[in-house]
């Protein structure tokens, strides 16, 4: 794989999620019953960065869940990899509740759909929103995100790949061809 543009350097990333911060903010008049929920690996540093946010902005701390779609998942049995199994931790009841999924990118809508079951199998929330740092298109389901950082047309032979420093040591968005 070969880089072909950088889309988001740590400032731009920074933008990007205070920007979708004062979206959420406005789109729900607040905080009030609002559950920001990461979903695993990179959504969950990006929810915890909205919640730091929101927190500078509106002096509210607003609680992050960290959501496991792993057994969600409709491509399972055509892994041949063994599937990792992390912890969902959520931590309130979320009947009620507006969930706000966090995720690094959307591209087809599998993991959103996958995320929906799992958020499901947990209560029955008043509403769930969804929150992308990266569009990229190709979407194969119906499925659209409330919340963008950036809206990037793609090719099927790309791919974007997003780092965060709190698990790859640094924070960009690529761009990236196969050869």
């Amino acid at each position: 794989m070969r880089e072909k543009a950088k889309l988001l350097d740590q400032e731009g990333i920074r933008r990007s999620l205070t920007r979708i911060a004062h979206e959420i903010l406005e789109k729900n008049k607040g905080v009030k019953d609002l559950i920001l929920v990461g979903i695993r690996r990179r959504g969950v540093p990006l929810a915890e960065r909205l919640a730091q946010i929101i927190y500078q902005i509106e002096g509210a701390e607003i609680l992050v869940g960290k959501l496991d779609i792993t057994l969600y998942r409709d491509d399972l049995m055509t892994s041949s990899d063994q599937p990792i199994v992390r912890a969902t931790e959520i931590p309130v009841d979320i009947t009620g509740k507006k969930i706000i999924l966090v995720d690094d990118v959307l591209y087809t809508g599998r993991t959103v759909r996958a995320a929906l079951d799992a958020i499901m199998d947990l209560g029955r929330p008043n509403s769930i929103q969804l929150a992308v740092l990266v569009d990229r298109g190709h979407r194969e389901l119906p499925i659209r995100a409330d919340y963008i950082g950036k809206n990037t047309p793609t090719s099927h032979k790309e791919a974007i790949h997003v780092m965060v420093k709190e698990i790859d040591g640094e924070d960009r968005v690529l761009i990236v061809e196969g050869d």
